[in-house]
């Protein structure tokens, strides 16, 4: 197994982050390094409290851990060196104090893991069961017509007993 020098996997971590905010695939591509060693690089810089590493240049997709590094970076910053890190990151003043409200407002509501996964089996049960609904929603308005079609056609014919 390779093993690659800190140096460059800094390197390779300042790529994926903006300006450039390049994906792994396309440094996969470039470097021929692995992906799953390119992931780690990115996990281990997330987990180190590296801002703004990102699979996207769109910073709306951001993890939540990312943006909150970002708020705490930028905390004690005035306007005019907050204009200057978002400039170097990519951003936008007004993301990071959207980003610092929606912090303050979800602090009272955060869901914890288990309540996240519940949620979202109760999301996943939800769609199955609309979908099934809207199966059976089909299926009854097509026996309805059929049967409409019947009496329209026992009153044109009459009914076949009657032969």
């Amino acid at each position: 197994m390779l093993s690659y020098s800190s140096e460059l996997k800094a390197a390779i971590v300042q790529k994926m982050m903006p300006p450039d905010a390049r994906s792994i695939a396309e440094l996969h591509q470039e470097t021929q390094i692995p992906y799953q060693t390119l992931w780690n690089c990115k996990h281990k810089a997330l987990q180190n409290g590296q801002a703004a590493v990102a699979s996207s240049k769109n910073s709306n997709t951001w993890s939540d851990e990312a943006k909150l590094a970002i708020i705490v970076e930028t905390a004690p910053l005035n306007v005019a060196e907050t204009s200057e890190y978002c400039r170097i990151k990519g951003l936008y003043p007004d993301q990071i104090q959207q980003w610092r409200a929606a912090a303050v407002a979800g602090q009272s509501k955060a869901l914890s893991k288990s309540e996240r996964e519940e949620l979202q089996a109760l999301k996943k049960r939800c769609k199955q069961l609309e979908k099934e609904l809207n199966r059976k929603e089909k299926a009854l308005a097509e026996t309805a017509a059929l049967m409409v079609l019947r009496k329209k056609a026992n009153a044109i014919w009459g009914d076949q007993e009657e032969d």
